[in-house]
C-alpha cells in the first residue's frame, strides 16, 4: 500500500468514525497498520473506535501504543483521559492522574485555558481520593496561573472559596501543611470577598472562625478573626460565643474571659456560653446559688459543653444536691465519651468520675455505693491517689463491706499516717458498728489533721449524740461539733437538723429550733423530718400561715408518691379547717407515698366522712383496719358509717367485734343500742311488732350496759328513753320486755316490764338525762313520753285523774321546750298534738301551736296536716280541706294528709273516697288508711249488683284491691288487736282469696272479741262467718257447733248448718235443714239453689232419678238458676246421657253472658262434644274461646289438656298452649307444665333434639312445682321411658336407669290418703304399673318385670292387661332364641291377646310374634285387626302405627325376594293411607325402599331417597337409613359428585354408620 493509499485509508477511517461506523473504521485502521505498524493516527483511531464499541481494554492498548510512539502529541493523551474518565475502576483513577499530569505538561506552554480545565479535573480526582494536600497544592497552582493570566478579583474569590469547600473535610487531619493551606485559603477568601460587610462575607467569616476553633494552637489567629468580625458585625454573637467556649475549655477563666462573657450577654442575654462562663466565675467565688442558676440555664442552651456539666456537678456537690450532681457528671462523661469532644482528655474524665463517686457516696443505698465503686474504677491512676482510695473505702462501707473498708483504712494509715481521710474512714467504720468511743478517737485525729472539713465535725457530733446515757442527757459536746460543722458548710442540712432537734428537745427553745429546722429544710428539701418539724413547730407557735406555705411549697414540687409528711399534714390542716375536698385530695396523695400507713387511711376516712362520702369513708376505715387489726377506732368508725348508711346488721357485727376485744367499750355499746333501736323503728314502720320488741329489748340491754359504765353521759339516758318510748304504738298484750335490773333499781339481772312500766321507765330516763344536761330536745321527748303514757292509760280505762296529771306534765314539758327554743317547729307541733287530744281539749292552744310551727318553718307538712285534723275534728270541713291541700302541695308523698282528705271525702259522700283511701295504702302503711280502704273494698264486694260495672272492674279487679286490702288489714290487726270489725273484714277478704285457714283464724278472733259484747247480732254474725270458714276448712263438726251456738233463725244460718251436715255426711239432718230453709226463701233464686243442693244430696245417695226431678223442677221456675242448669248438664255427662247433657247445655248457653264464666262454658261445651264423639269440635271450641279470651290462663291450660287426648295431631299447638298458660298464671301454670310435657311426648320432643325445651325438662319442673300430684310422676315415668328409647336408637349409654320401681312406689304413695277420686287413682296406679313393666322388659330386666307383673296381678287380679304383659315378659326369651314356638304356646298367646281384644298394641305385639315365626299372613291379619280397632276408637296414632307396621311387614317380604304382587300393592296401599293421615317421613322411606328393591339403579330411587335425606325436620334415625341406601345406590352408579355431597351431609349430622359404609365401599371399589 502506497502513502496515498495509507492517507486514503486514514481518511476513510476518519469518515467512518464521523458516521459512527466504528467497525468499518477499525477495518481501515488495521489495513493501515498492516503497512505501517507505527502509524500514530491509526492507533488513535483504533482507540477511539474501540472505546465507542465498549472495548475498553483494546482502546486502552491502542491509546498507550500511540503515546509511546509520539509522547508529545495531545490526541492520544486526550483519548486516554476520556477513556479513564468513563471507567470507575480504582486502578484507572491512578492512571488518570498520570494522564492529567502529562496533559498539564503539554498544555502549560501551549493552551492555558485547557491547562486550567485539566487542573480542575485533576483536583476533583485528588478530592475523591481524599488527597487533600495534592488538592491544595494543585489548586494553588491554578489560582497562581489565573492571577498571571489577569483574572479579576471576583473569579479569584470564587477559586479561594472553592478551595475552602474542597478542604473542609480535612480539618480533623493532623497534617499541618494542609491545615495551614486551608486556613490560608479561608483568609484569602474572607479578604477577597466583596462587598464587606455582607451576608455572604458574614457567613464565610463565621465558617472561618468555626474552622479556627477546631485548632487550639491557633488561638491568636482565632482571637484576631473574632475581633475582626466583632468590629464588622457588632450585633452577631457567634464570635464571642466561640471565644467564651475557648476560655471555658482552656480552664483559665481570666478577667478577659469574664469581659467577653459580659459583652456576649449584652448581645444575647440567654447565651449558653456566657452563662456557663459566669457560672464558673461564681463557683470560683463560692457563690453557689448563682453558679447553679447560671450553669443550669447556660447548659439548657449549650448542652454539649462537658466542662460546663462538670462545673455544674461540682456546684451541686457543694450545695449537697447529690442526685442532681450525679446527673450532671453523667452528662459530662457522656459528652466527653460518646460525642468524642475535641480537646477532651483523660484528666477531665478522671475528674468527672471522682466527683461523681463523691456524690454517690453521699447518697445512701447499696446501688449508689456499687455505682461509686464502678465510677472510681474508671480512673486510671486511682492507686496513686490516697484520697481516691479513701473514697473507695467509704463506698465499700456504704455497700456493707465493712471488712474491706477497714482493710483499706488500715493500709492508708500505714502508708499515709497524716492523711485525714484515712482516719475519717476508720471513724465511719467504728460509727457504723456503734463503737462510738473508737469512732470519737478516729474523728478527732481526722480533725487534727484537717480541721476545716465540716463532715468531720458532723460525724463527731453524731458520735457524741448517740454515744452513751451521759452524753444523751448532756449534749453540749455534740452541740459544739454541730455548730462548727454548720459554720464550715452552710449547706450541711444535717448539722442544722440536729441543732434544731437539740434546741427543741434538750434546750426547749422552740424559736431557735424552728430557725434551725428551717435552715435544714432550706438546704435539704428532701429532709422530710426537718420539714415536718418546721410545720409542727410553726403550728405550735401559732404561725399557721408559715406552716401552710411550707406545706404548699413542698406539695407543689413533690412528684407522685413523695413527700408523704407534707401531704398528710396539709390534709389534716384542711380537715381541721373544714375544707374537706382539699383534705381528701392531700390525704390521697399521702397514701400514694405510703399505702401501708393506717393512720393516713383513718385520716382519709375522716375527711370522706366530713364531706358526706360515707361509702368511700367506709372503704378507708376498712383498709385501716386491714393494716392494723388491733385498731378499735377504725372498726368503730366503720361500724358508725354502716349505721349511718342504714346497714344496721353489718354495723352490729362490727360493734360486736369491738366488744370481743374490749367488752366495756362504751361507744360500741351505744352504737349497738342505736342500731337495734333503728331496726326496731324500721320494723314498727313495717308493722312487724314482734321483731321490733326483740330489737327494743336488745337495744335496752346494750344501752343499759353503757349507762352503767358511764352514767354521767346524758345522751345514753336519752337513747334509753327513746327505746322505752318506742313501744307506744304496740299492742299492750304483746309487750313483755326484759330489762336490766340496774335501770329499775333492782338487784336482779333481768326484769320483765309491761308496756305501762316501760313507758314510765322511759320518762324516768329522760328525767335522768335532763338532770345531767338540760336541753329543749329532751324536754320535748319527756313531754311526748308523758303523752304516750296518758294515751296508754286511756286505752286501758285507768284512773282519769292520773291521766290528767300525765297530760298536764306533758303540756308543761313541751312548753318548757318551746321556751328554750322557740324557733323549733317540732316542739310547737308536739305541743299542738298534746293540746288537741281529748284529755286536754285546748283547741285554741293547739291551733296556736300548729300556726307557730308553720311560722317557724314554712315547708312544714306535718304541722299543716295536724292543723287540718284539728279543723276536721272541730267540724270545719272547708278549713280542714284547705290545710290538707297545702300539706299535699308541700309534700305530695306525705301519707297523713291524704288520709285526712279521704276522711273528708267520706264525710261529704264523695265518689273519690275509695280512690283516696287506696292511694294512702300505695304511699305507705297507716292504720287509718288500711281500715278505711278495707272497709270500702268489703262494701264494694258485698254489693253483688255492680259486678259488671266499669267502676267495679277498675276499683277491684284492675287495682288488685282485694290483695292490697288484705295485706293492709293484716298489718292493721297485727298492731291493733281489739278491733272485731277489722278481724271480720280480714276474714271476709281471706275468704275471697281462698285463704281458708287465715279466714277462720280472723273470724275466730272476731268471735272472741265479741263474746262478751252486748250486741248479740254482731256476735251471731261473727259466729256465722266462723262456722262458714270452718266448713270450708273441712272442720264440719266444729262448724255445726258454731252454727248451733246461733239462734238458727236467719236464712244464712240454716243454710250454713245444712251445708255442714251435708259435708259431714249427715244427709237426713241436712235435708231437714234445707227443707226448713226452703220455706223461709223469699225469691225463686234462693229456692232454686236449695233445690239444686237437695238434688246433689240425692245424687250422692245414688238417687239419680230423684236428683233429675229436683233439677227439672229448678228449670221450671220463672227465673232458672244457672247453677241448677250446670248441675243438670254435669249429671248428663256423668251418666253418659248425651241428650240430657246437650239439652241442659243449650238452655245454659242462653243465659251465659258473663265473661268470667268463659272457662266453665267452654269446659262444659267441649265435654258435651267429646261425649258426642266430636273430638275435633271439642278442640275447636276451646280454640275459639282462647281467641276470644287470650288473657285467660285457664282456657290455655284446658286447650293443652284436650289436644293430646282428642286431637293428638295438633300436639305442637297443645305444647305451645301449655307454655302460654304457664306464663300467664301460676295456679293453672302448674298443671299447664304437665300438659305441655304430655304434648311434647306425643310430638316426640326429647333432649337429643332440644336440651332446654323438651318433655323431660318440663315434667321435671312440673314435679318440682306439684310434688304431691301423682299424674306428674306418671308423666315423668313416661318421659324417662321415651328418653331411654331414644338412647337405644342412638346406641348411647342410658342415663336414667332403675327408676321404674321407684316411680311406681311414688305414684302409689301419692294416690293414697289424698283427695283423689278412686277411679282416677286406680287408673294412674294401673297405668304406671303397665309402663314400668314395659320399661323393665325392654331394658332386658325380664325377671324384675315378671315379679312386678305377679305383684300387680295380686293387687288387680281382674286386670287382663297385666295378664297380657306377663305373657309378653315370659315370651320374650323364647322370641329372642329365634326358635319355632309350639302351637300350644302360640294359642296361649292368642288367648292373652283376645282377652285384651280392644287394645291396639296387643294386636301389634301378636303380629310381631307371628312375624318372628315367619307367619306373615297371620301377622298381616293382626295388623289389619289393629287398624280396624284404631279406626273404630278414633285413635289417630294407632291407625298410623298400624299402617306403617303393615307396610314394613310387606317390605320385609319383598326384600326377601318373594315374588308376590300382593305384598307390593300392600306396601303402596298402606303407605298411601298413612301419608293421608300425616306427612310421615317413615312412610316416604318405606316407599323409597320398595323402589330401591324393585329398581335399585333407577333415577326415581335416588329421587325418593334424597327426599327423605334432605327433608327438613326428618328424624335422625329415618334419615340415617335413607342415607345408607342412597350411598349404596350412588356407589353403584359411580356418581362421585353426589357421593361427596351425601358424605358432607352425613358428617354434618354425625352419621358414623354411613361414613363407615362409605369407607368399605370405596376400598372395595379401589381393590
Amino acid at each position: 500500500m502506497s502513502n496515498k493509499e495509507v492517507k486514503a485509508a486514514l481518511k476513510s477511517a476518519r469518515d467512518a468514525i464521523r458516521n459512527k461506523e466504528y467497525k468499518e473504521a477499525l477495518k481501515h485502521c488495521k489495513a493501515v497498520l498492516k503497512q505501517e505498524k507505527n502509524n500514530y493516527n491509526a492507533w488513535v483511531f483504533i482507540g477511539l473506535a474501540a472505546a465507542e464499541l465498549e472495548q475498553p481494554d483494546q482502546a486502552k492498548g491502542a491509546y498507550k501504543k500511540a503515546t509511546e510512539l509520539e509522547p508529545g502529541q495531545l490526541l492520544a493523551w486526550q483519548g486516554l483521559a476520556n477513556l479513564y474518565e468513563k471507567t470507575n475502576h480504582a486502578d484507572a483513577k491512578e492512571d488518570l492522574v498520570n494522564v492529567y499530569q502529562k496533559l498539564l505538561e503539554l498544555y502549560e506552554s501551549t493552551d492555558k485555558q485547557k491547562w486550567c480545565e485539566v487542573c480542575k479535573k485533576l483536583v476533583e480526582v485528588y478530592h475523591q481520593e481524599k488527597k487533600f494536600l495534592q488538592v491544595a497544592r494543585s489548586w494553588h497552582k491554578l489560582i497562581k496561573t489565573r492571577q498571571e493570566e489577569g483574572a479579576d478579583n471576583n473569579e479569584l474569590h470564587q477559586l479561594w472559596q472553592r478551595l475552602v469547600h474542597l478542604l473542609a473535610e480535612c480539618a480533623h487531619l493532623q497534617d499541618n501543611e494542609t491545615q495551614q493551606l486551608l486556613l490560608g485559603a479561608f483568609e484569602q477568601a474572607v479578604n477577597s470577598s466583596d462587598p464587606i460587610p455582607s451576608e455572604e462575607h458574614q457567613k464565610l467569616h463565621t465558617e472561618f472562625i468555626q474552622c479556627l476553633s477546631k485548632f487550639p494552637h491557633e488561638f491568636p489567629r482565632l482571637k484576631k478573626a473574632c475581633a475582626d468580625m466583632v468590629v464588622l458585625y457588632p450585633s452577631v454573637s457567634y464570635p464571642l460565643e466561640v471565644l467564651c467556649l475557648h476560655f471555658i475549655q482552656s480552664g483559665s477563666f481570666t478577667e478577659e474571659a469574664l469581659d467577653c462573657c459580659h459583652k456576649l450577654l449584652n448581645i444575647d442575654p440567654r447565651s449558653g456560653p456566657a452563662l456557663i462562663g459566669l457560672g464558673i466565675r461564681s463557683l470560683q467565688q463560692k457563690r453557689y446559688e448563682d453558679a447553679d442558676r447560671n450553669l443550669t440555664e447556660g447548659l439548657q442552651q449549650t448542652g454539649q459543653c462537658s466542662i460546663g456539666w462538670r462545673y455544674l456537678g461540682e456546684t451541686q456537690l457543694k450545695m449537697h444536691k447529690f442526685k442532681e450532681a450525679v446527673h450532671s457528671f453523667n452528662q459530662a462523661l457522656k459528652t466527653l465519651g460518646q460525642l468524642n469532644e475535641a480537646g477532651s482528655s483523660q484528666q477531665q474524665k478522671n475528674l468527672a468520675h471522682r466527683f461523681k463517686a463523691e456524690a454517690l457516696i453521699k447518697i445512701s443505698g447499696t446501688d449508689s455505693a456499687e455505682e461509686a465503686i464502678n465510677s472510681l474504677a474508671q480512673i486510671l491512676d486511682i492507686n496513686n491517689d490516697p484520697k481516691l482510695i479513701a473514697l473507695k473505702g467509704r463506698a465499700c462501707l456504704n455497700k456493707g463491706l465493712a471488712n474491706e473498708a477497714l482493710k483499706i483504712a488500715e493500709e492508708l494509715k500505714l502508708a499515709h499516717p497524716d492523711l485525714a481521710e484515712a482516719h475519717y474512714l476508720e471513724g465511719l467504720i467504728y460509727y457504723t458498728q456503734k463503737n462510738y468511743h473508737q469512732a470519737e478517737t478516729s474523728f478527732q485525729r481526722a480533725i487534727e489533721k484537717e480541721a476545716e472539713v465540716a463532715d468531720f465535725h458532723l460525724s463527731l457530733g453524731l458520735t457524741y449524740w448517740f454515744m452513751s446515757e451521759e452524753t444523751r442527757r448532756e449534749k453540749t459536746k455534740a452541740l459544739t461539733q454541730f455548730l462548727k460543722a454548720a459554720k464550715l458548710d452552710n449547706y450541711l442540712g444535717s448539722a442544722f437538723h440536729y441543732l434544731g432537734q437539740y434546741y427543741r428537745d434538750i434546750a426547749g427553745d422552740k424559736n431557735r429550733a424552728l430557725g434551725c429546722y428551717k435552715k435544714a429544710f432550706e438546704k435539704d428539701r428532701m429532709d422530710g423530718e426537718a420539714g415536718a418539724a418546721v410545720v409542727d413547730l410553726s403550728t405550735e407557735l401559732g404561725d399557721l400561715e408559715t406552716a401552710l406555705a411550707v406545706l404548699t411549697e413542698v406539695t407543689e414540687r413533690a412528684s407522685a408518691g413523695r413527700a408523704k409528711w407534707a401531704w398528710l399534714r396539709r390534709g389534716l390542716h384542711y380537715l381541721r379547717a373544714g375544707q374537706h375536698s382539699e383534705a381528701v385530695a392531700d390525704l390521697q396523695a399521702a397514701l400514694r407515698a405510703d399505702p401501708k400507713d393506717f393512720n393516713c387511711w383513718e385520716s382519709l376516712g375522716e375527711a370522706y366522712l366530713s364531706r358526706g362520702g360515707y361509702t368511700t369513708a367506709l372503704k378507708s376505715f376498712r383498709k385501716a383496719r386491714e393494716l392494723n387489726p388491733k385498731s378499735i377506732y377504725s372498726i368503730y368508725k366503720a361500724a358508725a358509717i354502716e349505721q349511718i348508711l342504714g346497714k344496721y346488721k353489718n354495723a352490729i357485727a362490727e360493734y360486736q367485734h369491738i366488744l370481743e376485744k374490749s367488752k366495756d367499750y362504751v361507744p360500741a355499746l351505744k352504737g349497738l343500742g342505736e342500731c337495734y333501736l333503728m331496726m326496731a323503728k324500721n320494723s314498727l314502720a313495717d308493722y312487724l311488732d314482734g321483731k321490733a320488741l326483740d330489737y327494743i329489748e336488745q337495744s335496752l340491754s346494750f344501752l343499759a350496759r353503757a349507762a352503767k359504765h358511764r352514767p354521767e353521759v346524758s345522751c345514753l339516758w336519752k337513747l334509753l328513753g327513746d327505746a322505752c318510748s318506742s313501744v307506744c304504738v304496740i299492742s299492750p298484750s304483746k309487750v313483755n320486755v326484759r330489762v336490766l335490773g340496774f335501770l329499775i333499781g333492782q338487784s336482779v339481772d333481768k326484769y320483765v316490764l309491761k308496756k305501762s312500766d316501760l313507758l314510765s321507765l322511759g320518762g324516768r330516763c329522760y328525767a335522768r338525762g335532763l338532770k345531767l344536761m338540760s336541753s329543749p330536745n329532751m324536754w320535748c321527748d319527756l313531754g311526748i313520753n308523758y303523752y304516750h303514757q296518758a294515751q296508754h292509760l286511756t286505752a286501758a280505762g285507768s284512773n282519769k285523774s292520773e291521766i290528767s296529771e300525765l297530760l298536764e306534765k306533758s303540756v308543761q314539758c313541751l312548753k318548757k321546750a318551746v321556751r328554750l327554743e322557740s324557733k323549733n317547729r317540732l316542739y310547737w307541733n308536739a305541743l299542738g298534738v298534746v293540746a288537741s287530744c281529748k284529755g286536754v281539749g285546748n283547741y285554741a292552744l293547739a291551733q296556736h301551736a300548729f300556726i307557730k310551727s308553720v311560722q317557724a318553718e314554712q315547708i312544714n307538712v306535718v304541722a299543716w296536716t295536724n292543723l287540718g285534723v284539728l279543723y276536721l275534728t272541730s267540724g270545719n270541713i272547708q278549713q280542714a280541706h284547705e290545710a290538707f291541700k297545702i300539706a299535699q302541695s308541700l309534700e305530695p308523698s306525705y301519707l297523713t294528709c291524704w288520709i285526712g282528705q279521704a276522711l273528708i271525702a267520706e264525710t261529704v259522700g264523695s265518689y273519690e273516697t275509695m280512690d283516696l283511701f287506696r292511694h294512702t295504702t300505695e304511699l305507705s302503711m297507716h292504720t287509718e288508711g288500711a281500715k278505711g280502704y278495707s272497709h270500702w273494698v268489703c262494701s264494694t264486694l258485698q254489693d253483688k249488683t255492680n259486678r259488671n260495672t266499669e267502676l267495679y272492674r277498675y276499683n277491684i279487679l284492675q287495682m288488685n284491691a282485694i290483695v292490697a286490702a288484705q295485706v293492709a288489714l293484716t298489718k292493721y290487726t297485727e298492731r291493733i288487736q281489739n278491733d272485731a270489725c277489722a278481724f271480720t273484714m280480714l276474714g271476709y277478704l281471706n275468704e275471697y282469696l281462698q285463704l281458708k285457714k287465715q279466714a277462720a283464724n280472723a273470724y275466730q278472733r272476731a268471735v272472741i272479741l265479741l263474746k262478751n259484747s252486748e250486741d248479740k247480732d254482731k256476735y251471731n254474725t261473727a259466729m256465722r262467718n266462723y262456722g262458714r270458714s270452718l266448713c270450708a276448712l273441712g272442720h264440719f263438726v266444729d262448724a255445726i257447733q258454731a252454727y248451733l251456738s246461733t239462734l238458727l233463725t236467719e236464712f244464712d244460718d240454716i243454710v250454713g248448718i245444712a251445708q255442714a251436715y251435708f259435708k259431714k255426711g249427715l244427709f237426713q239432718e241436712s235435708r231437714n235443714a234445707y227443707e226448713r230453709v226452703l220455706s223461709l226463701a223469699d225469691c225463686e233464686q234462693d229456692k232454686a239453689c236449695i233445690l239444686t243442693a237437695l238434688a246433689i244430696m240425692e245424687y250422692k245417695q245414688n238417687q239419680v232419678d230423684a236428683a233429675k226431678t229436683l233439677l227439672f223442677k229448678c228449670s221450671l221456675l220463672q227465673e232458672p238458676n244457672l247453677e241448677s242448669l250446670q248441675a243438670l248438664c254435669t249429671l248428663g255427662l256423668m251418666k253418659q246421657d248425651a241428650t240430657l247433657a246437650t239439652a241442659a247445655l243449650k238452655e245454659l248457653l242462653k243465659h251465659r253472658e258473663r265473661k268470667d264464666d268463659a272457662y266453665e262454658k267452654c269446659l262444659l261445651t267441649s265435654a258435651v262434644y267429646a261425649l258426642q264423639g266430636r273430638n275435633l269440635a271439642a278442640q275447636r271450641q276451646v280454640s275459639k274461646a282462647v281467641h276470644s279470651n287470650p288473657d285467660d290462663p285457664g282456657l290455655w291450660s284446658l286447650l293443652s289438656r284436650l289436644v293430646p287426648r282428642y286431637t293428638p295431631k295438633n300436639a305442637k299447638g297443645g305444647a305451645v298452649a301449655g307454655t302460654i298458660a304457664h306464663i300467664l298464671g301460676l295456679n293453672h301454670g302448674k298443671k299447664a307444665l304437665l300438659n305441655t310435657a304430655v304434648n311434647q311426648l306425643a310430638l316426640g320432643y326429647h333432649t337429643a333434639e332440644d336440651e332446654k325445651n323438651n318433655a323431660l325438662k318440663n315434667i321435671q319442673k312440673a314435679a318440682h312445682l306439684s310434688p304431691d300430684d301423682p299424674a306428674a310422676w306418671a308423666v315423668l315415668l313416661a318421659a324417662c321411658y321415651a328418653e331411654n328409647t331414644i338412647v337405644c336408637l342412638n346406641n348411647t349409654h342410658p342415663k336414667r336407669t332403675n327408676l321404674e320401681k321407684m316411680f311406681v312406689a311414688t305414684i302409689s304413695a301419692k294416690t293414697k290418703g289424698k283427695n283423689f277420686p278412686a277411679s282416677h287413682a286406680r287408673s294412674l296406679e294401673e297405668w304406671s304399673l303397665f309402663q314400668a313393666i314395659t320399661g323393665l322388659n325392654e331394658s332386658g330386666r325380664t325377671s324384675e318385670a315378671e315379679a312386678l307383673c305377679t305383684k300387680g296381678l295380686k293387687l288387680f287380679p281382674e286386670q287382663p292387661t297385666l295378664y297380657l304383659l306377663l305373657r309378653q315378659v315370659q315370651c320374650k326369651p323364647l322370641l329372642q332364641s329365634h326358635k319355632e314356638l309350639p302351637d300350644a304356646i302360640l294359642e296361649e298367646l292368642r288367648k292373652a291377646v283376645m282377652s285384651n281384644s280392644t287394645s291396639v298394641t296387643a294386636w301389634h305385639w301378636l303380629a310381631q310374634v307371628y312375624q318372628s315365626q315367619r307367619m306373615m299372613v297371620a301377622a298381616e291379619m293382626c295388623y289389619r285387626k289393629s287398624l280396624q280397632l284404631a279406626s273404630q276408637q278414633g285413635i289417630w296414632s294407632g291407625k298410623l302405627s298400624s299402617l306403617l307396621r303393615l307396610a314394613k311387614l310387606a317390605l320385609e317380604v319383598c326384600m326377601a325376594n318373594i315374588s308376590n304382587d300382593h305384598w307390593t300393592s300392600l306396601i303402596q296401599e298402606a303407605t298411601t293411607e298413612g301419608l293421608k293421615l300425616s306427612l310421615c317421613p317413615v312412610g316416604i322411606l318405606l316407599q323409597a325402599l320398595l323402589q330401591y328393591n324393585r329398581k335399585m339403579g333407577s333415577r326415581e330411587t335416588r329421587r325418593m331417597l334424597e327426599k327423605v335425606v334432605y327433608q327438613l325436620g326428618c328424624p335422625k334415625t329415618v334419615a340415617s337409613v335413607a342415607r345408607w341406601y342412597l350411598l349404596r345406590h350412588l356407589h353403584a352408579k359411580d356418581d362421585y359428585e353426589l357421593i361427596d355431597a351425601l358424605i358432607g351431609n352425613a358428617k354434618a349430622n354425625g352419621d358414623f354408620r354411613t361414613l363407615e359404609l362409605d369407607k368399605k365401599l370405596s376400598s372395595a371399589a379401589s381393590s
